[in-house]
Formats: structure tokens, sequence, C-alpha cells
């Protein structure tokens, strides 16, 4: 058997002529008090706060809504226990989040690209509250087009067709096969 020098190695992926497939290389994980992503910063301990305050106070407000839906009882649960348990448990997640926010390191510092997360949020706001009034077809194909086409940067024949197909498909699950009653056109 004849030994193979660094420039005889066959490259990642192929298979040498006496031995096993070499592997590609593993990009290493992130190490604890390093950047989360190549070139953005750590947010650190105040951020980590605010955005667990912000937690906290969805998660009450929310806990509140569900106590005026009525919770029921262990027999006859009623339509605000659901939520309750959700939002009481994002307010404990808060909480845990504000306890750990001067540990963690592992969150991204507020930049220019969160802004699409706050793009995102205000087209599902603006889809909510359309939606009672002209059904959910257009909405949905217009979420769904800004989404891939402006926040998601897809081609516009890509945006155009998924978009379209996926209020096809949401038509025909929700309306027709379970006859989920939403407001529709058709």
């Amino acid at each position: 058997m004849t030994s193979t020098s660094a420039g005889d190695r066959p490259e990642p992926g192929e298979r040498p002529a006496d031995g096993p497939v070499v592997e590609e290389p593993v990009a290493p994980t992130p190490v604890a008090g390093e950047p989360v992503a190549e070139g953005v910063p750590p947010a650190g301990p105040v951020a980590n706060l605010v955005v667990a305050g912000v937690v906290v106070a969805i998660g009450v407000a929310a806990f509140v809504g569900a106590l005026g839906l009525g919770l029921g009882s262990a027999a006859a649960p009623g339509p605000g226990l659901w939520p309750a348990i959700v939002s009481g448990s994002l307010a404990v997640l808060g909480g845990v989040l504000a306890a750990r926010a001067r540990g963690t390191d592992d969150a991204e510092r507020f930049t220019r690209t969160g802004l699409l997360v706050v793009a995102a949020v205000a087209t599902m706001v603006v889809f909510v509250a359309v939606v009672g009034l002209v059904g959910f077809e257009l909405p949905t194909a217009a979420l769904a087009f800004v989404w891939l086409r402006f926040l998601g940067h897809e081609s516009w024949r890509v945006s155009i067709a998924v978009s379209l197909a996926a209020t096809i498909v949401f038509y025909a699950l929700f309306v027709g096969a379970l006859d989920v009653t939403i407001p529709h056109l058709f």
C-alpha cells in the first residue's frame, strides 16, 4: 500500500482508489461570547432586558384578555382557558429571559435588517384588519406576495405564482374541505 502526500489527496466527496470517501469539512459551532452571525455583535444585557419586558407585557395583556373571555372550570373549560395558559406561559418565559439577560449573549443586536420583522408584523396587522371586510382571498394573496417579493426578495414570477397557488390551496382546504366559517369572496 502506498501513502499519499498532501498534494495527492482527493477532493471532498471523491472516492480515492484505495480508501474511503473524504468528507466535507464541517463549520465550527459558535462559541459563547462570539458574535452570533458574522459581523453582528451580541445584543447585550440592556437589549435583552427590553425584549424580556416586551414579552412579559404581551403575556400579561393577553392573560387579562383571556380572563375576560372566561376560564370556565375543569369539567367545562371556557373560551379563555387555552389563551390564559399560553399567555401565562409566555409571561413566565419572559420572566426567565429577564433573569438570564445579563448572562445571555446569543441574541443579535438590532440592526437595519431587523426592520424586516417590523414590516412583517405590520403587514399581518393589516391582513387581520382587512380579512373581515373583503374576505380572506385577496388579503392572503397580497400578504404572500409582499412577503415573498419584498421581504424574501424572490423574483416577480415566483412571488406571483406562489402567492396565487397558496391562496388556492388555503381556499380549497379551509372553505372547501374543512368548511371553516371565515369571510370569503367566492
